[in-house]
């Protein structure tokens, strides 16, 4: 399969927001079952994944964001960054913060996420030097070995609303000097 990795458009925002919600929706409501009260995911899928906070994620010059796509132009995953914001003492808004990196379920081990973790690392170590951060959900066991591998570490835990319910989620952190690409 002939993939592209090229930065977000303008023009993607549409099915960029699918893609997301479509993503989160594979991966947590179908994959692990985590029971949203219904109301709560309904907000919470609009507030995060909906048109409008897609576009001004795109628009907004602190964030930057990637997509993979297949030659027919389907975009299957993508990866979004931007300024700290995680509740941990070490962090700051001057830091950076993979917030999310998603592939659709068909779309996976084809490389595409390593692909867009090392652009969207790359990004971060020109636009904001120092220790890149991560939230990632206490449950996916998966995600955390793949992070762990790409140089980050456990440094701290925190609850992710989603409504009234709470996410456990790790916070992962990594120093410049532990890229595995510079060792």
């Amino acid at each position: 399969m002939t993939l592209t990795i090229r930065p977000a458009l303008s023009s993607d925002v549409e099915a960029l927001s699918i893609l997301k919600l479509t993503a989160f929706r594979q991966t947590f409501i179908d994959g692990f079952a985590v029971p949203y009260p219904p109301a709560d995911l309904a907000q919470f899928e609009q507030e995060s994944y909906g048109v409008d906070r897609v576009a001004a994620e795109l628009a907004d010059p602190t964030h930057a964001t990637w997509v993979a796509q297949d030659a027919d132009g389907a975009l299957l995953a993508y990866a979004h960054v931007g300024p700290c914001k995680l509740p941990h003492p070490d962090a700051s808004a001057d830091q950076g913060e993979l917030y999310q990196l998603y592939a659709l379920n068909a779309a996976q081990g084809q490389g595409m996420g390593g692909a867009l973790m090392r652009v969207a690392m790359d990004w971060l170590a020109a636009a904001m030097p120092g220790p890149v951060w991560l939230g990632v959900w206490s449950g996916n066991h998966r995600a955390q070995a793949i992070y762990g591998r790409a140089g980050f570490m456990k440094v701290g835990e925190y609850g992710f609303r989603v409504g009234s319910w709470t996410d456990h989620e790790y916070i992962f952190r990594r120093d410049g000097a532990d890229h595995p690409d510079k060792r």
